[in-house]
């Protein structure tokens, strides 16, 4: 039997592991802030930092009291990251189909957590991490394995239907069912951000999976370097550096969403 002080400790400690869960959304919005304003300065010409996760933790690492926050991101994002492994739990839809693409959605979302997770924790102990050398890393090792080619190939394919899954939930407006947003000017605020946010999310991830392809296709892993050579990429494009200074433009609205994120979202 339950005794009532149990079930208020229980009450507690949910109460407790939600508000660093919305830490972590809040976390979440200040990377996408760094690499935005990152890409910001690369369109610009003044831009040296890799604009990626990890450029943005170096960023963060560097100011006073750095370590701190270091510690505050592995924190909120361990949360989120548990917090949608038990999301794919409970997950009940009565649609079977429906219901195991979303437990592969929430569980794809917890491993990007952690990875960022795991990448703050090696920054916060004094330790260097490289999205984009990981990137090249693992391309490398795959290509020189039988059948790496083909799985680069479908790697590449499930970043770029990651991107494109991004840009609808920006067009679609999809992000509204798991949030209470406020009406008025602030409600209309808030989906105008998570609109443009999440179509510029999308957009970079997409580059991302493409230059994945490309790597395979070239047998060159060089060519395959996460985020950072995504937007670095779309600077060689006809009118290129626009086309990233309003990537990054929509990251940083996306990490502005973020910090909207954090208070409606149901929880």
């Amino acid at each position: 039997m339950t005794t009532p002080s149990a079930a208020a400790n229980r009450a507690q400690d949910s109460t407790v592991f939600e508000v660093a869960a919305r830490v972590g959304y809040v976390v979440l919005g200040l990377l996408h802030l760094l690499i935005g304003v990152i890409a910001i300065s690369i369109a610009t010409g003044s831009g040296g930092d890799s604009a990626d996760q990890s450029g943005a933790l170096e960023k963060v690492a560097q100011v006073p009291a750095g370590v701190v926050l270091l510690w505050v991101i592995v924190v909120g994002l361990a949360a989120l990251a548990v917090w949608q492994i038990a999301e794919a739990i409970v997950e009940q839809d009565p649609d079977a189909k429906k219901r195991w693409a979303h437990r592969a959605k929430f569980v794809g979302t917890a491993v990007a957590y952690a990875a960022i997770a795991f990448t703050a924790l090696t920054v916060a102990l004094g330790g260097r991490s490289s999205s984009s050398q990981s990137s090249q890393t693992m391309s490398a090792q795959l290509l020189s394995s039988p059948a790496g080619v083909v799985l680069l190939v479908v790697i590449g394919l499930g970043v770029a239907a990651v991107g494109v899954a991004f840009v609808v939930r920006g067009f679609t407006k999809a992000f509204e069912k798991h949030m209470s947003i406020p009406g008025g000017a602030a409600g209309r605020g808030i989906r105008t951000f998570g609109m443009v946010g999440y179509i510029a999310k999308g957009v970079a991830v997409g580059v991302a999976g493409v230059l994945f392809v490309v790597a395979a296709l070239k047998h060159d892993p060089s060519t395959a370097g996460g985020l950072d050579a995504a937007l670095r990429s779309l600077a060689g494009l006809p009118f290129g550096q626009v086309v990233l200074w309003l990537v990054g433009a929509g990251l940083v609205v996306y990490g502005l969403f973020c910090f909207a994120r954090a208070r409606y979202a149901h929880m």
